[in-house]
């Protein structure tokens, strides 16, 4: 079985965020695409099958499945527009949370996101004492997204995994207005795993509905300021956010297939 692995939200490799691809003619089971999760130790491993109008796309981390990645998504992508779908220039895949259309544009893969909501809820010490510093705002959905003062204090931040872990949301994000960039954010989800995942593009569809009402913009770039950076392109269109990003192969390789075979549902490799 053909495995790849992409750098997303990047152009050169050793930055934005790796995931793992693997297209498949048929599905594993989930205990066998968890095992090879856990053996990849990304934030995430994504799973493939062509179906007759688009593909199935699946998404887990060292932690368990998730029901949306973005950039696993944008890397998945990028591994069917080059080796699969050479003449396509847009992908359907079926998911969890939707039909999410991926369109290549040059060198940027745009994707087409639903809108995470910012419902704002109270600061708590427990906040400030998680993440090392005082939030001016805090939004919850699927992630909990601080505000804090500055770009500075989002890059200096030194936050308490286990602390972390205790907040509601599956991830926690926090961001601030950026000077080169619209905005600057990192984003931790110890619950899945992930200490601190690079780029991350599921938790910019609740960043940039944030920053579009706040700079009152239509479309921003957005900076994700994890040692191994990235940047995002996005766009508010209504109730979806289009959010764009370039991508790169780092490595292809093959899971060999007695591998596969010992990786059954009642044990791990």
């Amino acid at each position: 079985m053909k495995q790849y692995i992409v750098d997303a939200f990047t152009d050169c490799v050793f930055s934005g965020n790796p995931a793992a691809v693997c297209v498949l003619n048929n599905w594993l089971d989930a205990k066998q695409m968890q095992n090879i999760a856990i053996e990849n130790n990304l934030s995430e491993t994504a799973f493939t099958v062509k179906e007759k109008d688009g593909y199935r796309l699946r998404w887990f981390t060292p932690g368990g499945e998730i029901d949306f990645c973005g950039h696993a998504t944008l890397a998945t992508a990028y591994v069917l527009f080059h080796f699969y779908q050479t003449s396509s220039s847009a992908i359907h895949f079926h998911t969890q949370i939707g039909t999410l259309t991926v369109q290549k544009k040059g060198d940027l893969y745009e994707m087409d996101f639903p809108t995470y909501q910012c419902h704002p809820i109270a600061i708590t010490n427990a906040m400030e004492k998680a993440i090392g510093a005082k939030p001016m705002e805090a939004y919850l959905d699927r992630d909990l997204l601080l505000v804090l003062e500055n770009a500075s204090t989002v890059k200096a931040l030194q936050p308490n995994q286990m602390l972390l872990k205790e907040l509601d949301g599956l991830g926690v994000i926090v961001t601030a207005k950026g000077k080169q960039y619209d905005c600057v954010s990192r984003v931790f989800a110890p619950k899945l795993g992930v200490p601190e995942d690079p780029v991350t593009g599921s938790s910019h569809c609740m960043i940039v509905p944030y920053w579009c009402k706040k700079l009152r913009k239509q479309e921003i770039i957005a900076y994700q300021a994890s040692k191994r950076s990235g940047v995002l392109y996005a766009k508010q269109k209504n109730d979806r956010i289009l959010i764009a990003g370039k991508a790169v192969l780092f490595a292809v390789s093959d899971i060999l297939p007695e591998n596969i075979n010992t990786l059954s549902s009642e044990g791990t490799i």
